[in-house]
């Protein structure tokens, strides 16, 4: 599409002056608009034009109005919350979370790959997206959309970093997809991995990782609960590791850490907060705030105990990462 205005810098001066496409004509200041932008009035045909400033595509809201949003976000604000503190519509910061999760996933996909590690935990996160499996209707029992929305997690036990998630059922389809992205993202050298008791591991590490790993497990017992309608789980009465391949060292055998990282994902992703009504309605609004949340918290969020980013820690970046760099950088 042709611009309807040119910005010129005049040489002589040293400053810009705006200048209309179709009269060629300089324009005038025109007073601001309402998010402060300087506006310019064409001396000729009269039309208006605001100054050039920074968009995400697809978007009119500008990139410092965006960052300033998915930062609340990320810290565990709702859609509802965002609105009411920024202004912009609920609509349009669905549609802005989405734009930032397909440029989170293309900058944790290009970044976090072939990245040497010594100790990997795995475990699974529940969700539900729409309504819980079990209030699903019949004609709803095939819909893989709406219902129980489990993430698989990777986590670097020294260094924080997020390897690979994935979302989807708690079945062998989504942990073979899993598995398969952590082989893409972890380099060749051997590493230990630790993961629950949730049987379809074996067989996705037996068959992707097979030639890089020594694999165990941490099977928690819990004790039985006569409350038929008890919301979390009993209490864990003891814990078994049980080796599963190569030779896993006894004392790393846990998963402690990533379900520390659990508990960082229910405080800072509000879909995820349990007993509310701020949970996903979509599965592409789910996915995106899953990418965001994963992409600020190992290119930009300082850790506590190591008190520099995952990325940092593992030699990905140098810095600390703010929000427009992360949008910027797919």
């Amino acid at each position: 599409m042709i611009p309807s205005f040119i910005l010129v810098r005049l040489p002589e001066e040293g400053k810009a002056r705006m200048t209309c496409h179709n009269c060629r004509t300089e324009c005038r200041k025109y007073g601001k608009d309402r998010k402060g932008y300087t506006r310019y009035q064409c001396r000729r045909c009269k039309r208006t034009f605001t100054e050039p400033h920074e968009k995400l595509e697809g978007m009119y809201t500008d990139i410092d109005s965006a960052c300033h949003a998915l930062q609340m976000l990320v810290e565990g604000c709702s859609v509802s919350t965002v609105e009411r503190l920024t202004g912009i519509h609920h609509t349009t910061l669905l549609k802005l979370l989405v734009v930032a999760g397909e440029r989170c996933a293309a900058v944790i996909g290009k970044i976090i790959c072939n990245v040497p590690v010594t100790d990997v935990q795995c475990d699974e996160l529940w969700g539900f997206i729409q309504k819980k499996e079990s209030h699903k209707a019949p004609w709803e029992a095939n819909d893989n959309s709406i219902g129980d929305a489990y993430c698989f997690v990777a986590i670097e036990r020294k260094t924080k970093l997020v390897l690979n998630f994935a979302l989807g059922r708690r079945d062998n389809a989504t942990t073979n997809i899993f598995i398969e992205g952590l082989r893409a993202a972890t380099s060749p050298q051997r590493f230990q991995i630790t993961t629950d008791g949730f049987q379809p591991y074996k067989n996705a590490i037996a068959d992707t990782l097979a030639d890089r790993v020594d694999y165990a497990m941490q099977i928690k017992v819990y004790a039985n609960s006569a409350d038929e309608h008890r919301y979390s789980p009993g209490e864990v009465t003891h814990t078994e590791r049980v080796p599963v391949m190569g030779s896993p060292e006894k004392r790393r055998i846990c998963t402690s850490h990533v379900e520390r990282q659990n508990l960082t994902m229910r405080m800072q992703i509000r879909r995820l907060t349990r007993l509310t009504n701020g949970f996903s309605k979509k599965w592409e609004n789910h996915w995106a705030a899953l990418c965001l949340h994963f992409a600020w918290y190992n290119f930009c969020r300082v850790h506590r105990t190591l008190r520099v980013t995952p990325a940092m820690e593992s030699g990905l970046t140098d810095h600390v990462w703010e929000m427009r760099e992360l949008l910027m950088a797919a």
